[in-house]
């Protein structure tokens, strides 16, 4: 019976580290692991080298709901409803395989990474609160993250109608200065 338990503790630190490296807030460690926070605290400055950041996660559904996040956050959960639909695997292993995913999709095409891996567990917390669900776009037909009861007959994506300030972020002006 104390093999088991030290192994079962083995798997928990694990994935702790790996979630860790992954960039995972504290709140989402104890969330999903049975380690104390004592012990994760250890482990992430272990990891980390440094101290975990302080402060609460994210809370709101609206920081979805804008331009450049609303895309990046689109984009993650057709990957985590692909692997939640067509794998066995848990919830939390299926997030995890589709924050991979993004990230590798993002700097193949060198895009700016929008998600951070606690955004992203917290975006599919909202979908299974049901705050959050996909919406069709009525010009392209892609599936966008959207507030769940906002009306979807009309419904236009952001990248359909790109908002006037799109693009203005301090990443492109620096590319501009560089170039």
């Amino acid at each position: 019976m104390k093999n088991k338990s030290i192994v079962s503790e083995g798997r928990e630190i694990a994935l702790a580290v790996s979630l860790i490296e992954l960039g995972a807030r504290l709140q989402l460690l104890e969330a999903e692991t049975n380690l104390s926070r004592e012990r994760l605290l250890k482990l992430y400055k272990e990891v980390k080298g440094v101290s975990p950041p302080k402060g609460m996660l994210p809370f709101s559904t609206d920081w979805f709901m804008t331009w450049q996040p609303n895309i990046h956050a689109s984009l993650f959960m057709a990957f985590f409803s692909f692997f939640k639909q067509n794998s066995k695997l848990t919830q939390l292993d299926c997030i995890v395989k589709a924050f991979k995913l993004y990230q590798e999709h993002v700097q193949t095409h060198g895009m700016e990474e929008v998600l951070s891996l606690t955004r992203a567990w917290t975006l599919v917390r909202f979908f299974d609160a049901k705050l959050l669900q996909h919406t069709g776009c009525t010009c392209c037909g892609g599936r966008f993250v959207a507030h769940a009861y906002d009306p979807k007959a009309s419904y236009v994506c952001g990248l359909c109608h790109i908002p006037a300030r799109a693009g203005k972020t301090r990443r492109a002006r620096e590319a501009l200065i560089a170039a």
